[in-house]
């Protein structure tokens, strides 16, 4: 079967963003199957291509995949409009190839949800098979943090979500809440599959632990995007309590980029927060062996209810494969997990001084922290890459 897979932020192992899509073309791809990939130029990640572009758009093959990247100078720095307008650049580029590129089945990945409009022309004018998986659901999640109110733009996004879903012949949700909001929609259950993100333990499991790095008593590893859903003040919060309980024996390394970036460091500087660290994004091998040295991954969101099960994190699996506790400070599935399966501490949003307490457990109990990061390891195993990759190759070869 010839899969023309659409995912704006596709990116190789060799990039410093979700390298998802990648595992699961490849994945595809061991089956016996052809996969084109529509993607878009991302600052953080790679799309394995070089070269110049030729009419805005650049083709080759990347590890077995038919690669095909639109020129968008993108980042998470970019503000609303501009973000809107570079997504609106793709969703048109990516309807033409769906038009006229030779294919078996659609398969998009949002976000952004633009992404999905390549698959609703596909299915809609020309019989292809359409599956759409969902990372997060908007509008909610954006209308949820205050980020869009624009009536008009969220009736719009309304709209155009309810088209992905119901038109699609199969939605593919990566968290139970987001699963649940494919369904209030009106798509009966039977088309909606959870499949989440993975754990690559060959990647982050095959590191050896350093661990106790920078000779501190415990050295916590945030690795993810700096932007306002993140919530990292929270972080600065805690390390702030921590310096004025005089403690010394916890540091906090923020691995990463985003629009707040500027903002955390300048704020860590004024007040002297010396416990904390700032490293720039990095490639999934190098981020492997960072977190093969840390004592404790950091989950940490802004507190909006709508994230509690409606987000997937990547780097929540990384810390499992990598044999992490987990600190959790929001509520929800993956605080949940954390807490069922003990490999980690869940504390309540917007709480600084419990967040400084559980970072503090963690430096004092070295032996509860070695029984957590077993667990830890042990819960990676049931999300390992290789079931997740196979569970949605067995959903797309099922709507063929």
């Amino acid at each position: 079967m010839r899969i023309l897979y659409f995912h704006q932020h596709f990116s190789t192992k060799d990039g410093a963003t979700s390298d998802r899509s990648y595992a699961m073309a490849r994945a595809l791809l061991r089956r016996g199957h052809q996969v084109v990939m529509v993607c878009g130029s991302y600052r953080g990640a790679d799309t394995g291509l070089r070269g110049p572009t030729e009419f805005g758009v650049r083709r080759g093959m990347v590890d077995g995949i038919d690669v095909v990247e639109v020129a968008l100078d993108y980042s998470n720095h970019d503000g609303f409009l501009r973000r809107s307008a570079t997504f609106l650049r793709f969703a048109v580029r990516g309807a033409w190839i769906a038009l006229t590129e030779p294919c078996d089945l659609i398969f998009a990945s949002s976000t952004p949800l633009t992404a999905g409009i390549p698959g609703i022309i596909g299915k809609a004018l020309r019989g292809r098979p359409f599956v759409f998986e969902v990372r997060d659901l908007w509008p909610e999640l954006p209308r949820a943090m205050g980020a869009i109110r624009n009536p008009a733009i969220l009736a719009a996004m309304s709209a155009l979500e309810w088209c992905c879903y119901r038109l699609a012949d199969r939605c593919i949700g990566l968290a139970p809440g987001i699963v649940d909001g494919i369904a209030r929609r009106g798509v009966p259950r039977d088309r909606i599959h959870l499949v989440p993100n993975a754990s690559d333990l060959e990647l982050f499991g095959g590191v050896p632990a350093g661990r106790r790095s920078g000779g501190a008593a415990c050295h916590a590893v945030f690795a993810g995007t700096h932007g306002i859903a993140n919530g990292l003040d929270s972080v600065l919060d805690a390390a702030a309590e921590l310096k004025g309980r005089g403690n010394d024996q916890v540091t906090i390394e923020l691995v990463g980029d985003g629009k707040m970036k500027a903002q955390l460091l300048a704020r860590a500087n004024r007040d002297g927060l010396t416990a904390i660290r700032f490293s720039s994004p990095m490639p999934k091998p190098a981020l492997a062996k960072k977190l093969a040295d840390a004592d404790v991954g950091l989950m940490i969101l802004a507190d909006v209810p709508a994230f509690y099960n409606g987000t997937s994190p990547n780097k929540f699996f990384d810390y499992l494969a990598s044999g992490l506790p987990v600190i959790c400070n929001y509520p929800g599935w993956v605080a949940e997990l954390v807490s069922s399966h003990g490999c980690g501490i869940a504390v309540p949003p917007g709480n600084p001084g419990a967040l400084a307490d559980a970072l503090e457990t963690m430096a004092s109990d070295p032996e509860r922290r070695a029984s957590m990061a077993l667990q830890s390891k042990r819960l990676g195993e049931r999300f390992d890459r290789k079931h997740i990759t196979t569970q949605l190759a067995e959903v797309i070869e099922a709507t063929a």
